[in-house]
């Protein structure tokens, strides 16, 4: 069966240059050979520190930028490369949710015609009176009154904000949504709400999410899937009950183990807190980008780089010594 997304050894570079003479002296590696698969109608956490690239892998995924080497396929289509009307047909099928909800809607337009305006780019609806009555009809979806329609965006909270994004991102009826982190500006009792606002339209309309967050939790609660990233690269994927029951990457222990509980004495057992901060990625390790931070690394791990492998349950690890880790 064709997945909804899947992505070889995508990269996503970005060049530096000298502030005299405007010369290249670097390349930050962002994105740096990201291979993973999304079926279709699932969700799909993905999670890292911040700075470790998911939030570029996600615009890459959606196009907001051009990959720097390697594929996206959606459908089977390589859509890597798209420009022109490829590209804006790209835009209908696949939407975002912006991690910021105060900056993601132009403050001088009205949300009425900010959630209709994908509508009227694609050509999909005849008048300025279907095009309202459809972006009211997300709006009522999405758990907003019809009133918001000639209202500005700084009347609202950044909660509600956030629906409204939701809608603008469903009214074309997308086949991917890539949701960058959003829930992370909001408080965590909006955050339910708007977590669950997207599972229902999931179950509702068949859509399929690419969720990028560091929040673990909420990771748990909406994620079919979990990928942990690590310095633009992947640590470790598998279905959620297995990553979180199981997780086989010091990295994944070190996150889980970081996670605050309301009891210490029942915190989670195996595994150590992260030490240390995250590398540059203009200079990543060498072999392992994660063994500075890791306590099980040794000779091997500071000259060869881990490839990802499966490792059964269809879990899958960047590490040499994941067996001798898990025990």
């Amino acid at each position: 069966m064709t997945p909804r997304l899947e992505t070889e050894d995508l990269q996503a570079w970005f060049p530096l240059r000298s502030a005299l003479l405007r010369r290249t002296v670097g390349q930050i590696r962002a994105v740096d050979g990201v291979s993973l698969r999304l079926e279709a109608g699932r969700t799909l956490g993905l999670v890292g520190e911040s700075g470790c690239g998911k939030s570029t892998f996600g615009r890459a995924v959606a196009r907001l930028i051009a990959p720097t080497g390697g594929t996206v396929r959606i459908d089977g289509q390589d859509v890597s490369r798209v420009r022109g009307r490829d590209l804006l047909a790209l835009r209908r099928r696949v939407q975002v949710v912006f991690q910021d909800p105060y900056a993601s809607l132009n403050p001088r337009v009205r949300i009425g015609d900010a959630v209709g305006e994908g509508l009227a780019i694609h050509g999909l609806v005849r008048s300025r009176r279907e095009r309202r009555d459809r972006a009211a009809a997300l709006l009522e979806k999405v758990g907003m009154s019809t009133d918001a329609l000639d209202r500005y965006p700084h009347e609202f909270s950044g909660g509600q904000r956030q629906r409204i994004g939701i809608a603008r991102a469903m009214i074309l009826n997308p086949e991917l949504v890539v949701a960058d982190e959003p829930v992370s500006a909001l408080d965590v009792s909006v955050q339910a709400q708007v977590i669950n606002l997207m599972r229902d339209l999931q179950a509702e309309l068949g859509l399929t999410y690419l969720f990028i967050a560091h929040d673990l939790s909420v990771v748990r609660h909406i994620s079919d899937d979990v990928a942990i990233m690590y310095l633009g690269r992947l640590a470790e994927t598998g279905p959620k009950r297995k990553l979180f029951g199981r997780p086989l990457h010091p990295y994944t222990q070190g996150l889980l183990h970081s996670v605050p509980v309301p009891d210490p004495t029942r915190r989670r057992r195996g595994g150590t807190a992260l030490s240390g901060a995250l590398p540059s990625p203009l200079d990543p390790p060498s072999g392992c980008s994660f063994h500075p931070r890791c306590p099980h690394a040794d000779a091997l791990c500071a000259a060869e780089r881990p490839e990802l492998r499966a490792l059964g349950d269809g879990q899958s690890v960047a590490c040499h010594h994941a067996e001798a880790v898990t025990g």
